[in-house]
Order: C-alpha cells, then structure tokens, then sequence
C-alpha cells in the first residue's frame, strides 16, 4: 500500500496547496477574513478549494477501504486519476466557471469507481461476513497496542 499513502499524501498536499491560492486571491483581491464573497476570481478560487474539501471527505476513506479490501494497485491508480482530475478542475474553475467541467469529470469518475468496488466486495462476500471480518481483523492503533507509555 506505499503507492496508496504516497497517493494521499499528494491529495493532502495538492488541498494544502489550494488553500495557499485562496490565500493568495484574499491579498490579491482585497478580500479580508472571513468573508467568502467579493472578488469574482476570489470567490472561484475559494469554491474551488472547498469543493475539493468536500471531495476529500468521500475520496479519503474509499481510498483506504478499496486498497485494503480490493486492491491496492488499482486505488492508487485511480487515486492518482483524482488528483489530476482535481488540479485541472481548480485550474480550470478559478479561470472560468464553465471550464470544471473535465477536472471534475475525472475525479468523480475515480470515486465512483473507487465506491462502486467496494459496494461489489461487500456484496460478494455478504453483509454479515465482511462485517464479521472488519471486526476481527481491524487495524491495531496506539491505544490499542501498547504504543503508549505505561504510567
């Protein structure tokens, strides 16, 4: 799953970077915090930014799921797929509103894809088994591993 963490890790940058340009715009266009509205290219770049916030919060955990349950080759292609998708839909949004459309396109076709694989997996292996098979062979944290040190 290294191409999988690697594919997060540019989502979780390319967001980070967004928020850089909205900041950017603010200074630019004179927009001072926290108002969204002002500037037309301001206020693009500040959709465009949160709807890729809004992207994350599906694409994240189906991500993680698909690679673990699925294949983990396959989500960090379609991973990579979402990324680009998301550069080209900010690029294209904040210069024009009609120019998303592409950049959109191919990131929804990569979570779709990404949450259609899971809802086959559950499917084939039946509901009760796969819940059955989440609880045995969930993932150990530091709580739950002796990570912490001891009082």
């Amino acid at each position: 799953m290294p191409y999988v963490h690697l594919v997060i890790g540019l989502a979780l940058v390319e967001f980070f970077l967004f928020g850089l340009a909205v900041a950017r715009a603010r200074q630019r266009y004179q927009v001072r915090a926290p108002a969204t509205t002002g500037h037309e290219v301001f206020e693009r770049t500040f959709r465009a930014q949160m709807n890729t916030l809004e992207q994350l919060v599906i694409f994240l955990p189906s991500i993680v799921l698909f690679a673990y349950y699925i294949n983990a080759a396959w989500a960090a292609a379609l991973g990579a797929l979402f990324v680009i998708g998301r550069a080209l839909f900010f690029r294209g949004y904040v210069k024009a509103a009609d120019a998303r459309h592409v950049g959109f396109s191919l990131g929804a076709v990569a979570t779709l894809v990404l949450l259609r694989g899971l809802r086959s997996s559950v499917a084939a292996r039946g509901t009760s088994e796969t819940v059955m098979m989440m609880s045995v062979t969930r993932p150990k944290c530091c709580l739950t591993s002796g990570m912490l040190p001891k009082r």
